[in-house]
């Protein structure tokens, strides 16, 4: 079951999402998307639940940080952990905007145990990246509900309909926040 869980906790750390700043120039990203990643930055504490499949019910949580890409790059890299009882995994994902196409990883992306992210896209306060490993394709939705608190839903493609798989519910840890914005 860890095995299974790990591979899907995976794809959660999306944004999964999140230990190298993304580094690709960016002049085509438009400038509301990088707002949305430079808010996105910060700590994230919170639970998440396998909602469909074989260990539907099965509850976890994370504490990830995430860094918005430095200057006029768009992006994010998260680093951290998600725990199911006693088992820690740790959790790593790799967003960027090259030439106006999202690209990254989580973890070592799909041709080692993690996903590849293959598409992008922001509108508001929802990114939406497109998430594949060998024949599995799915999407990654974060949704910032406010500056403190925001949704991340993990769906694979079945057929012709995206089918949510993992939920997560974050808040964003204020002390932590301080201390990234003071460079502490």
């Amino acid at each position: 079951m860890f095995r299974f869980l790990s591979h899907h906790l995976r794809s959660a750390s999306i944004f999964a999402a999140v230990a190298v700043l993304a580094s690709a120039p960016v002049a085509e990203a438009n400038p509301r998307d990088k707002r949305f990643f430079d808010s996105v930055a910060g700590v994230w504490k919170g639970p998440g639940e396998i909602v469909a499949g074989k260990y539907k019910g099965t509850k976890f949580t994370c504490n990830l940080t995430g860094l918005s890409a430095s200057g006029r790059d768009t992006g994010l890299t998260l680093d951290g952990t998600c725990r199911v009882g006693m088992f820690s995994q740790p959790m790593s994902a790799v967003i960027s905007n090259v030439s106006g196409t999202y690209t990254g990883k989580f973890l070592d992306g799909a041709d080692g145990k993690g996903l590849d992210i293959v598409s992008g896209q922001v509108t508001g306060n929802r990114a939406v990246m497109g998430i594949n490993r060998a024949k599995l394709n799915g999407a990654m939705v974060a949704r910032l509900e406010d500056n403190d608190a925001m949704h991340i839903t993990i769906s694979v493609k079945v057929e012709d309909r995206l089918i949510p798989v993992i939920g997560l519910k974050l808040n964003r840890e204020a002390s932590a926040q301080a201390d990234l914005s003071s460079g502490n």
